[in-house]
């Protein structure tokens, strides 16, 4: 089985320093000796995704390489046995991607510790739409919910919207029954972002007080938050009380500049979301919940499904952000 070709994306580094990305053929044995060989049937292209196939140092170390981290996909062989032969699973995160060669690829190799079988209320492409986004908006809900949010406490601002965590944390924040405040600076995505759920759309430059004011009038029960900087710093301003900030992304800024008060006074919570090495417990209760009771059908506008072949132009497009949700690779 080692002899078998498959067609994957891969990145190179030349020696000026620049970086070159084509689709190659290449066989099993090409890839790490981990324990459980997938078929990939679909992908997803996600920011980081991007930045690796541009030579991104801080996320992908070692070139040649295949980036995606998400895939989801048959398990061919399992040496643990944890996994049955034909057995639909899907991989986010870890190591995928980043410098085990990932989703970029129609086969991938990975340690078994990795997978997670495909909830029964899915189909692969349903885990793709998702992936690390929907799964990284999901932890970031789960967080705030196990520290005490709900909706009856008021609205949930999200900024970035537009992005892929952005898009699924809108999704799933109104299919948990919460009222959407959504912030982006594309005012033509208003019709978009209302589409995924969100109550209510305001520009970015809502969200970045200039003021040295530690507090702002409430207008936000908690936050799901990809900006950081003073996006965040104006978010705690305007946190009601024992309200949840989920920080997982820094397009913005990766610094914060705050009082102690909005912790002290208002009890707000600042929470992490770190989706790459979350236990797997916590993983498999989030995956379920994002199957159950946070299962969100996603706009056709909101889905955009390509070929291996076409992958090169969808990362310029990301890159230079001209991207709104989701974007699949099927095999």
């Amino acid at each position: 089985m080692d002899n078998l070709s498959f067609k994957a994306l891969r990145v190179e580094e030349q020696a000026e320093g620049t970086f070159t990305r084509t689709i190659q053929t290449r066989q099993l044995s090409d890839l790490p000796q981990n324990a459980v060989t997938l078929e990939v049937k679909f992908a997803a292209l996600n920011y980081k995704d991007a930045l690796s196939a541009s030579g991104h140092k801080g996320i992908t170390r070692n070139f040649p390489h295949t980036p995606g981290i998400d895939a989801s996909g048959v398990v061919v062989e399992d040496t643990t046995g944890t996994f049955a032969v034909g057995a639909e699973v899907l991989v986010t995160s870890y190591d995928l991607g980043m410098n085990t060669d990932g989703g970029f690829g129609a086969f991938i190799k990975v340690p078994a510790e990795w997978v997670v079988p495909l909830p029964k209320q899915f189909t692969l492409q349903k885990a793709m739409e998702l992936g690390t986004a929907g799964f990284t908006a999901g932890l970031a809900l789960y967080k705030m919910e196990q520290s005490g949010q709900v909706p009856v406490m008021g609205p949930i601002l999200v900024t970035g919207a537009t992005g892929g965590v952005g898009s699924m944390a809108v999704s799933i924040l109104a299919k948990a029954g919460y009222e959407v405040i959504a912030s982006s600076g594309k005012a033509d995505k208003i019709p978009y972002l209302k589409s995924l759920g969100a109550t209510t759309v305001i520009d970015r430059a809502a969200v970045n007080d200039p003021s040295k004011k530690p507090f702002l009038k409430t207008q936000w029960a908690g936050a799901i938050d990809t900006v950081g900087g003073n996006t965040l710093t104006t978010i705690f301003k305007a946190c009601g009380l024992n309200g949840n900030v989920a920080v997982c992304g820094l397009v913005g800024s990766d610094e914060i500049i705050t009082t102690v008060y909005p912790f002290i006074i208002k009890g707000n919570n600042l929470l992490g979301v770190e989706s790459a090495t979350t236990a797997m417990p916590t993983r498999l209760k989030v995956w379920e919940s994002l199957a159950t009771k946070w299962y969100v059908d996603l706009p056709k506008d909101a889905v955009e499904v390509i070929s291996l072949e076409d992958i090169n132009p969808a990362i310029d497009r990301i890159l230079a952000g001209k991207v709104s949700g989701r974007i699949l690779v099927k095999y």
